[in-house]
């Protein structure tokens, strides 16, 4: 039964999602599968969002690179082990209704697609501005603040680079409302200091400082 699989089976979920050609459903009907994922109970498990997470939002904000193909490296982690080709990165805004359909599904299940989606985003080097554009209005919109502390956590696990610091920047701002946690503020500081010199001439680089200061000048010495 498609129900029990949701709930019960993880194993078979993708065949399910595959079957069902979830990945490329048209997005007005995505919405619509995400609200009623939204009112199903029991809740889903973290295995069983995370395959859901993947098969519903990663191919919609992924093209296929034109690369030579190559195995998968033994350590690549889930999900890139099974996307070791794909270039994340949308080349224009997403829809209303993708959007929609980010915003429900990240309003129970933000755990999941915090590590299944936006991890690779953020460590794919080869990302567009419309990636950024995304992770940016998820921190602002979608994202409960332990969710957009551990979208922090994910962006200074990797070298931070010009194109992270609006995301830096959206958590910064979410800050007005929520503070942020002592040992993230400590791994951020770091992270840009030792990246000064590579952003010096960053003019985001510079308004992320000025921000970061007015926020926390009383924690920042």
């Amino acid at each position: 039964h498609p129900l029990r699989v949701l709930t019960r089976c993880a194993r078979q979920l993708e065949g399910l999602c595959s079957f069902l050609q979830l990945s490329s459903c048209p997005e007005r009907l995505l919405v619509r599968f995400c609200s009623w994922l939204l009112a199903l109970a029991p809740d889903l498990s973290y295995a069983s969002a995370a395959i859901l997470a993947e098969q519903l939002f990663l191919v919609r904000v992924s093209v296929l690179a034109l690369l030579p193909a190559r195995p998968p490296s033994p350590a690549a982690s889930y999900p890139a082990s099974r996307s070791c080709l794909k270039v994340l990165a949308l080349t224009q805004p997403p829809s209303r209704h993708l959007m929609a359909a980010l915003a429900s599904f990240c309003s129970k299940y933000a755990l999941p697609f915090c590590r299944i989606l936006v991890a690779p985003i953020l460590q794919e080097p080869a990302g567009g501005p419309e990636q950024t554009k995304l992770l940016c209005e998820l921190v602002e919109e979608c994202l409960e603040p332990e969710h957009v502390a551990l979208v922090l956590s994910q962006v200074l696990e990797v070298p931070l680079s010009e194109r992270l610091l609006p995301v830096v920047q959206a958590v910064l701002a979410r800050q007005v409302r929520e503070a942020l946690p002592a040992e993230l503020l400590e791994l951020l500081v770091l992270a840009l200091c030792r990246q000064a010199p590579a952003l010096a001439a960053s003019l985001c680089y510079a308004k992320l400082l000025t921000a970061l200061l007015t926020l926390h000048q009383s924690r920042v010495s």
